[in-house]
């Protein structure tokens, strides 16, 4: 009896925790990653942070610190003032996509696309996801690339799939 109180006792602490996890938006969850507290800083400075706390659900290719670290240091703090908040907003929108795009759904787009699909970013303008040398890729409309390193960061309104270089729109 003693042990099937345990069992029972560790099962549900597993669970609780486990749903505590999946109440945090992705906004928290970016939050609570020191490897996006640039982006984090970013989303603060382009009063996105609301916008993102809703219901969605969104998926979001998250740069990380070393993303942004790529953008010349006087053009990412110039980005982060507030007389640029619009611009700051039309980056960062293009990193996000409306509804919960898994790795698994990106798997199988690839697959019935051949290899590549579009997918219309909140800015309106269109990342190219494909496949090529093996790895999985977002292609700006500007032509340059960003590696998927990680995927399915879940979060309670949407999924983080971790991205190595800030995505540029026109």
């Amino acid at each position: 009896m003693k042990k099937l109180v345990f069992i029972l006792t560790i099962t549900m602490s597993l669970a609780l925790s486990n749903s505590t996890k999946a109440q945090e938006t992705i906004v928290d969850v970016a939050v609570g990653n020191d490897d996006f507290s640039t982006l984090v800083t970013a989303l603060k400075a382009a009063d996105l942070v609301g916008a993102l706390q809703g219901d969605g659900p969104f998926t979001v290719f998250a740069p990380t610190n070393e993303a942004f670290a790529k953008i010349d240091s006087k053009t990412l703090n110039s980005l982060l003032e507030v007389k640029n908040q619009k611009a700051l907003g039309n980056i960062l929108t293009y990193h996000v996509i409306s509804g919960k795009l898994t790795a698994t759904d990106v798997v199988a787009a690839l697959k019935k696309g051949n290899g590549k699909v579009e997918l219309k970013a909140l800015n309106g303008q269109v990342l190219t996801v494909m496949e090529k040398d093996g790895k999985v890729w977002l292609k700006d409309i500007n032509g340059n690339y960003s590696a998927i390193s990680a995927t399915d960061v879940m979060g309670s309104n949407g999924v983080i799939h971790v991205i190595d270089t800030v995505v540029m729109p026109k």
